[in-house]
Order: structure tokens, then sequence, then C-alpha cells
């Protein structure tokens, strides 16, 4: 039998604007001519799998049929959920829909994560199917790069998942780390009368009413309309609250390779700069007295830059009306103003400068000095720069 996938795409991506009204999700941001839901679609063309559900809300039904359309994905079903209840209602709502019979291998994906090295992945979740039964859990776990704060974590004895730690402050992420702790990626994998038993046993409302909603919901053209009434009811619960810490039975698939779910601009800039070749392009650089820098791409409300700051370089002292800044140092130890505080930057470090705040960035050393900066805002151009001091005599 061929495993299921089942995409989860119904994410505001509010983290990444958290100040802006309209803000776009991020599984269909432009990243470059690709974005996340279209990378996790051509994942899922894979030989081991059958055709896709995407889980996801009224709000986005245009997006996603325009992405299924791009990548020729012609066989396909779709669950239309009438409110946001977060993933423990939107997961067993999908795995109640009739055609998938009651042993079907089920894999739970993210419309917004970038995976690498996806043969290694498909090769994972070939080898475990034969290990899924009526009660247990796979879930998979990426090895951490770094200590890092945005991601939540797990340990594990042999195989068995033991204990869930929360997105932890980075030294109590250092010590989950020396203790062979994994990043909890939010994929899982399970077979459908596994999800139907949990639910049943901890969450006993959450299935009665998706029970419910699917029952009663309207199909046509391969969506299914889920019933507002019912699915109302539902409690509002992650799936990691409702069933993984209930349950005993889950089971890790431990994973070596790249994987983000760019939920900040950190992890974007990151991303830009592992892949700034394909981005670069000779007529984006632009030489200043200072360095350079180049427009590696420019999105819907965001611009991502590579500075370049020469020894003994200086920037002016400025500050930006219309847009916010991100930035990641890559090369070099750059002396930071911002507002009143003065400090030093290494590698791998990173700042956020908020709209209007003053900053300046100096290279008081003989190696020169890298950035990737997302400039996040409605005007992302050169002209809104207000100067306060530069040694190059640029302020007026």
């Amino acid at each position: 039998m061929k495993i299921r996938p089942v995409i989860l795409c119904g994410g505001a991506g509010t983290r990444l604007w958290p100040k802006a009204k309209k803000h776009q999700a991020k599984q269909f941001i432009d990243f470059g001519n690709w974005t996340l839901l279209g990378k996790t679609l051509e994942r899922v063309k894979a030989s081991i799998f059958d055709a896709p559900i995407i889980s996801t809300n009224a709000k986005y039904l245009r997006q996603v049929k325009k992405h299924l359309k791009k990548h020729k994905i012609r066989k396909f079903k779709i669950v239309l959920e009438p409110a946001k209840r977060n993933t423990a209602p939107a997961i067993l709502s999908t795995a109640l829909i009739k055609d998938i019979p009651n042993e079907q291998p089920l894999m739970f994906l993210a419309a917004d994560h970038l995976i690498e090295k996806v043969s290694l992945f498909n090769k994972a979740i070939k080898k475990n199917q034969k290990k899924l039964t009526q009660n247990n859990i796979f879930i998979f776990g990426i090895k951490p790069t770094m200590p890092s704060s945005e991601f939540g974590y797990f340990l594990t004895k042999n195989t068995k998942v033991t204990r869930f730690i929360e997105k932890p402050k980075e030294a109590k992420a250092k010590q989950i780390i020396s203790k062979k702790g994994y990043w909890n990626s939010g994929m899982f994998y399970l077979r459908k009368d596994s999800i139907i038993n949990n639910f049943k046993k901890y969450q006993p409302n959450i299935y009665r009413n998706c029970n419910k909603a699917v029952l009663q919901a309207k199909y046509k053209s391969n969506v299914y309309y889920l019933n507002k009434q019912a699915f109302t009811k539902t409690t509002t619960k992650s799936f990691d609250y409702a069933i993984l810490e209930k349950t005993k039975d889950i089971n890790a698939i431990k994973l070596d390779i790249p994987w983000s779910d760019l939920g900040s601009w950190k992890e974007i800039c990151k991303m830009y700069g592992r892949n700034k070749r394909h981005y670069y392009k000779k007529k984006n650089v632009f030489h200043r007295p200072w360095g350079s820098y180049v427009n590696l791409f420019n999105g819907k409300e965001f611009l991502i830059k590579e500075l370049y700051v020469k020894p003994k370089g200086i920037l002016s002292l400025q500050k930006h009306h219309h847009r916010a800044e991100h930035w990641v140092v890559t090369q070099g130890k750059p002396k930071i103003t911002l507002n009143k505080k003065y400090f030093t930057m290494k590698p791998d470090e990173t700042i956020f400068i908020p709209l209007g705040a003053i900053h300046r960035i100096e290279n008081p050393y003989k190696k020169p000095v890298k950035i990737i900066e997302a400039q996040v805002g409605s005007i992302l151009k050169e002209t809104d720069i207000v100067r306060y001091q530069d040694i190059y005599g640029r302020v007026k």
C-alpha cells in the first residue's frame, strides 16, 4: 500500500509580519520563483506516495488550487476547515474522509518546511512503514545544527520518545543537545486506525465533533467542505498537546538533513546566504565608499541583500521611515550602533533593527565584514535613508 501524504496548509505566517495588518502566509511567499508549498508538492510526487490530501481553509483555497495546477498534480483531495482549530482537528478530519482505508499509512507534512536531501527523507519513510501499528505514532527529529530557541525538541531512549521540550531558551537548548536531543520537525507518520484510536482514547470531544463534521461535509470538485456547526464545537488544540503528550507509544525517526521551517527572518537570511550563488547577478551589485552590496532577491514587501564592508569601512549613522531590518553576520566582526547601544557582533549572530531606530555598521578590523540583510516594509528604496553622520560627506 502506498503512503498517503497529507499537507497541512492552514498557517497564517504571522511570526514574519508581526505588525502588518495584511500579511502573506509563509507557504505561499515567492522566494525566487519557488514557494514552500510548491517544494512540498514536488516532494510528494515520489513513487512511495499516493495522491495528496491538502488540509486548508476557504481563504487559501484559490492559492492551493493554483499551486496544484502549476505543479501538474491532477489527483488530489482538499479538506476545507470552516474555522481555525489548530492541528489536532485538522489532522483528525483529514484522516476521517471515507476514501482512506483503516490501515492506510498517512504522512503528515507541513506546507511551509524546507527539506533538503529529500531522497534520505523518503528512504526513512519507506523503511519504517512496516513498523506502523494501530496505536503507534512516528515523529521525525532533525539533528540540531545549533542551539535554537525557535524550535521544539524531544529526547529519546533508543527510538522511543521520552520527553518533549517546547521552544527552550538557548542555554537550555545547549543542555538538550548535549543529551542527544533532536529538533521536533512537526511531521507525523501513522496509520488511519492509530489516529482514530488515539483520539477516541485521549480526545473524545474532538473525535465526536470532527467525525460529525466529516459525515455532514459537502463534497464538490475534489473538495470536502467540513460541516461548520460540528467543526466549530471541536476544542482548539495542537496535535502535540492533544495526543503526543498523552500517549506513550511514540517512536522517533532521526534525520541528519538540512531542514528549516523558515519561521524567522534569521532563518530566511541564512537560506539566502547558503544559496546566494543562485541569486547573485552582477548587475545587482552596487559600490559605495564603505564597500558594496548586492540585491539578492526583491520579494513582496521584503528585500534580501548581502553587504560587504571593507576594512575600516563605516556606514552612515542612519534611520528608515518605512522599513525594519534583520541582519545575520556571515563574516568578520562588525561594530554596531543601535540607538544608544554599542557592541561587536560575531559570525552567525543576528540582530533586529526596528523601524525608526538609529543605527550604524563599522568595520574597524583588517578582515572584511559580510552581512545578509532582510529589509521588511512598504518602501524598500535607498531614498528611505535619513543620515545623521557620515565620514564620506554624504550628510547635507
